[in-house]
């Protein structure tokens, strides 16, 4: 039996011996390749963390001492360590073992921590909360990378801890140097310069070593010590964090496991806050991540576990690939369009922009508020920010696209990567929200573009747009087939007319290809059909609402919340048109979608053609009186 066979809880540890823990980690890395490289997700991360959760299993009692991963991507080994190795097969698959910490998997897990920059909130409400209750044998480790520390939310958060002298609080900088791609800001350089400045210990060392050996009166030791302030000043700006009044050890080797475990033994009974510094490399192990140079294979899909070589056939263009072409079209002829991302440049397709306009190119490390409010400024002082975010992360910068932006009414466009239905990821990460958020912004247009020439389209428009708010949001689908209009009319695509049809289908985005499949099935059970794309949905168009008049039913399909979504907003308008045609809306119901395949969502929550045209057969069964509908077809 292997070592990490003989490990079901954290406890089991400290029964090996010294030279057991370095096999122990070593068997870890190989199982993270092995499994990993089957079934995809965050690789690097991990890889870059095994001494270092080891080193905190072995130094805190987890559960009772919580440990709280920030991000939580990066918590595979805490699985492996608290009993869930066996279940690595079915990892971010259906009813499987989740991508990130998990309450529903284990009481190791304290937290569904999947954005950045929230454990430190989450950890010092966790210790308050114990100090209250009286329970004063339990220590909170947060464990943060300085990527995440680039989120201002994390400095709120220390802002508060500081001042809490007896916080029972030690927080774990994982430092790498990325997030995703490389972490970027003045925070990042000032942790930099203690990576790879070694004089800021040595001289440190020295001035230790000589006040041990002699006996100094007390002016003489205030001398001393300022002369250590002055050199941590003048070597180690990153000594911030004992400005902030913060205790600090480090930086640590982050592969190093004895110096690991005697760091957190220090900072466990110091009894207050206490940063450890730890330094480590993401992909290490494995050489293959550790040469990727792109993201240290932050994220895989199957690849061979040896060369590291993606598994997958030819690699199809995709949304983020046509939004990389499309920006670099549209950036000769329109000199003002800057480009904003927040620790994403590779994943939303800025790569290419950056490469060619390296003066136009703001990447502002994982602060999305952050970006948001400074494109608003850009936009303020005459120029076109074009921000391109994940979807999911949106849901962070709300306040400022409400206030900032779209009180002023500035001309930014939000470029929202990964919308609707993303599923191996889980609830965090789905793209559901940002409709239902965005469009309760005044003057707000958002458009939801159904293949490339309308991404073409929707893009050249919105960075022409200065008076009003932009979003276009896409899937992280591959980028579908051309999907033509039969025609154009006041600004909607009419994609497939049946003569007075019965039905008119309402679909945008990544579900137009679905509503046409709908439509054909509709039509094999004798019911007319009209499917139309509004391309900008929001705010609703007035020719939409006038259409809506001359069908029995109306059907919307949305890849968004149906709640806020573009069928509740078009039947408010036709309420307030005086329409009075009954409407069936298909998107996604209020809840938290658990990991599975995007198609696997959609059978769950009734978005297939199938079970939608069987749902809108009965609709017209039981309301419109259609008697040649045979709905049992649609069951079987």
């Amino acid at each position: 039996m292997s070592l990490l066979e003989s490990i079901h809880q954290p406890s089991d540890l400290r029964a090996l011996q010294r030279p057991q823990l370095d096999e122990l980690a070593a068997e870890i890395r190989q199982f993270l390749i092995s499994n990993v490289s089957r079934t995809g997700g965050h690789l690097g991360p991990n890889l870059g963390v095994v001494e270092l959760t080891l080193a905190l299993h072995l130094t805190f009692d987890s559960p009772h001492d919580p440990i709280i991963f920030d991000t939580g991507h990066q918590s595979y080994v805490h699985k492996m360590l608290t009993g869930r190795g066996g279940e690595f097969a079915s990892l971010r698959q259906k009813d499987g073992l989740s991508g990130y910490p998990c309450v529903a998997e284990s009481e190791h897990d304290w937290v569904e921590n999947s954005h950045a920059s929230t454990a430190l909130s989450w950890a010092e409400g966790l210790a308050h909360g114990f100090q209250l209750r009286g329970e004063t044998d339990r220590t909170v480790v947060a464990v943060i990378g300085d990527g995440a520390l680039t989120g201002g939310m994390a400095w709120e958060a220390l802002n508060n801890i500081a001042i809490a002298d007896d916080l029972p609080l030690v927080i774990v900088v994982n430092d790498n140097g990325r997030s995703y791609a490389p972490t970027v800001g003045g925070l990042s350089r000032q942790l930099g310069a203690i990576r790879t400045d070694p004089r800021y210990e040595q001289t440190l060392e020295t001035i230790k070593t000589q006040m041990r050996r002699a006996r100094f009166g007390r002016t003489a030791y205030d001398v001393l010590h300022g002369m250590k302030s002055g050199l941590k000043d003048i070597l180690a700006p990153q000594e911030m964090f004992s400005d902030l009044g913060l205790k600090y050890l480090g930086p640590i080797d982050g592969h190093d496991l004895d110096a690991l475990t005697e760091a957190l033994e220090l900072a466990k009974g110091f009894g207050g806050p206490v940063i450890v510094h730890a330094i480590t490399k993401k992909g290490h192990g494995f050489r293959a991540a550790e040469l990727n140079k792109a993201d240290h294979f932050h994220t895989v899909g199957r690849i061979d576990a040896t060369t590291g070589e993606p598994l997958s056939a030819a690699v199809q263009a995709t949304w983020t690939d046509a939004f990389a072409q499309q920006m670099m079209e549209i950036a000769d002829d329109h000199p003002d369009v800057v480009a904003l991302t927040a620790a994403m440049l590779h994943p939303v397709g800025l790569t290419r922009f950056a490469a060619a306009y390296p003066e136009r190119t703001f990447d502002v490390g994982i602060a999305e508020q952050h970006a948001m409010t400074m494109a608003a400024g850009l936009a303020r002082a005459g120029l076109h920010p074009v921000f391109a975010v994940y979807s999911t992360f949106l849901n962070r910068a709300f306040d400022q696209l409400l206030l900032d932006v779209g009180l002023h009414k500035l001309g930014v466009t939000v470029v929202l990567d990964r919308a609707g239905i993303t599923g191996p990821d889980g609830a965090s990460h789905n793209g559901i929200w940002d409709v239902s958020l965005a469009g309760i912004v005044p003057g707000l247009m958002l458009a939801s573009p159904r293949d490339q020439p309308r991404l073409a389209e929707v893009l050249t428009q919105a960075v022409e747009t200065s008076d009003a708010p932009t979003l276009i949001r896409y899937s992280k689908e591959k980028l579908p087939d051309p999907m033509p209009a039969v025609v154009r009319r006041d600004g909607l695509d009419v994609l497939s007319a049946d003569e007075d049809a019965d039905v008119l289908l309402v679909a945008w985005g990544a579900m137009c290809a679905r509503a046409l499949k709908v439509a054909d099935l509709l039509r094999a059970q004798g019911i007319t059909v009209s499917v139309v794309d509004p391309v900008w949905g929001l705010p609703i168009s007035p020719a939409l609402v006038e259409m809506t008049r001359h069908h029995r039913l109306i059907v919307t399909i949305e890849d968004n919340l149906i709640v806020g979504g573009l069928g509740s907003h078009l039947e408010l308008e036709m309420d307030a048109a005086g329409i009075e045609v009954p409407t069936r809306q298909f998107g996604v119901p209020q809840r938290y979608l658990q990991p599975a395949t995007r198609n696997e969502i959609f059978a769950e929550i009734g978005l297939t053609p199938q079970a939608i045209a069987r749902e809108v057969t009965e609709t017209m069964t039981a309301f419109i009186e259609a008697p040649t509908v045979d709905a049992e077809r649609f069951r079987q």
